[in-house]
């Protein structure tokens, strides 16, 4: 299963932002000829700053969705969740990072729905303490 731990954090430091036609997979070319303006997570990233977190994927249970262990999320909590989401859930004491899943809401319970086979949904009804932390707007990989 994945959790997530939360980490607050700050981008101060504006980085080149490379603006070309496209950034093609094959043989690369000079890209000093395209630096163009640079890139600030807090105004391109970050729409909420004071509802936005970050936190490291620990665990395999999103790795379909391309969420992978150490991954960092961006965690908005003043976007209004919505069917189909990836969230963090704050459950039975635990926080967790699945799609949310509001199809069964009318039959009195809604799911958490993983991204691997291996996993389970989780079912959530009103015996459950259950709260949507948060909207994942953006993840962050790392390729080393």
């Amino acid at each position: 299963m994945s959790e997530i731990k939360l980490i607050k954090g700050e981008f101060k430091e504006k980085l080149a932002l490379l603006f070309a036609p496209g950034v093609k997979a094959g043989f690369p070319s000079p890209a000093e000829d395209y630096l163009h303006e640079s890139l600030d997570f807090n105004r391109d990233l970050i729409r909420h700053p004071e509802a936005t977190f970050y936190g490291r994927v620990a665990g395999d249970s999103m790795q379909d969705a391309g969420i992978c262990e150490g991954d960092i999320a961006v965690i908005d909590r003043s976007v209004e969740p919505q069917d189909g989401d990836v969230i963090v859930g704050y459950i039975n004491g635990e926080f967790t990072i699945k799609f949310l899943d509001l199809t069964h809401r009318k039959d009195g319970y809604i799911e958490l729905r993983p991204a691997n086979r291996k996993y389970s949904p989780i079912r959530i009804d009103e015996n459950d303490s259950f709260d949507v932390w948060g909207v994942v707007v953006w993840t962050i990989k790392s390729w080393r």
